[in-house]
């Protein structure tokens, strides 16, 4: 088990060297995550290629390692499967089909180089993301390929009881260095989604909806939804007690992308607190009012009436010009 000071620290460091290796703390525009399923399905089941048939050897190369491939030739073509890596391809000869075989295991390859690359390890990870340490696995969320973090960030959601995470967790809400740190904080505050899962007392709730806050409060930007999830979390996940009332001063953020996601997450606060509905609607009211930005003014006046009708949904989140 790590401490906290150590793992808080350690978590820095990395940051700081992400920051420099980029050359460059301001938060990169993550590519949408692309769910990643291998093996692939066996190309010799389509052709019923028996067991009898593989019968020859060959061999292909990639990022330094040679792969064993176990060889059938039949009369639908030459078939190669390389159990190294789970993985089949055909062509019409060896050599077309060691060609194939190597393109299509470049996905594999690809994902795996990242993984260690995000860990700042050479060559490829060829284990199981679910048994690497704790820190790793919080490092992995960062890592720019979306689906890579999802899974770490599923793997952490199984040691949730764990008492270290949520300082950890709060470094990277507060976290202003790394690149990529937009997936992180996502993933984060995706598991803020059970937040008493990860705390024990109101104070560190207290220090939870802290860094949410300072999060949407200067947010120069949305990228993988991030500041829109965190008035999801705050309005739809932890109201009660912070949670609402860290929406309403938001409202009067510096951040435009930070007042919208507040307008949005407050619909939410009355879903869970409709003892709240006089003050929310009072403080959006308010907004439609005095916010600089027509698009907002107009938003939370929506949302208000929306919220006094009783409305079950609520209106469409606007769309500033420059994020289309």
């Amino acid at each position: 088990m790590i401490l906290e000071a150590e793992g808080v620290a350690e978590l820095r460091s990395f940051c700081e060297r992400a920051r420099d290796l980029r050359g460059s703390s301001a938060p990169i525009k993550p590519a949408h995550r692309i769910k990643f399923h291998w093996p692939p399905h066996p190309v010799s089941y389509s052709y019923n290629v028996h067991v009898s048939d593989w019968t020859g050897q060959a061999r292909f190369e990639a990022y330094g390692e040679t792969f064993a491939v176990e060889v059938a030739r039949t009369p639908f073509g030459v078939f190669g499967r390389c159990q190294t890596i789970w993985h089949e391809d055909r062509g019409d000869s060896i050599e077309d089909m060691l060609a194939n075989l190597r393109k299509s295991s470049e996905v594999l390859f690809r994902r795996q180089l990242t993984i260690n690359h995000t860990l700042e390890r050479p060559g490829r990870f060829i284990g199981h993301i679910s048994e690497l340490p704790s820190l790793d696995l919080l490092k992995l969320t960062y890592c720019e390929d979306r689906d890579v973090a999802h899974e770490a960030r599923t793997a952490i959601e199984a040691h949730a009881s764990e008492p270290f995470w949520l300082p950890l967790f709060i470094a990277v809400l507060r976290d202003e260095l790394h690149p990529f740190r937009r997936i992180a904080q996502w993933c984060v505050l995706d598991l803020f989604e059970a937040l008493p899962t990860f705390v024990r007392d109101t104070e560190r709730e207290a220090e939870a909806v802290a860094a949410i806050k300072a999060l949407i409060w200067d947010a120069p930007d949305d990228y993988a939804r991030t500041i829109y999830k965190a008035g999801v979390v705050l309005g739809g996940h932890i109201p009660d007690p912070f949670g609402a009332v860290a929406l309403i001063e938001c409202l009067d953020a510096p951040s435009r992308i930070g007042r919208r996601s507040a307008i949005h997450g407050l619909f939410h606060v009355v879903e869970w607190m409709p003892e709240m509905s006089e003050t929310v609607v009072s403080a959006l009211r308010l907004s439609a009012q005095s916010d600089p930005e027509p698009i907002l003014r107009d938003f939370a006046a929506a949302m208000a009436n929306d919220i006094e009708a009783g409305e079950t949904d609520h209106v469409v989140e606007p769309v500033f010009p420059e994020e289309n």
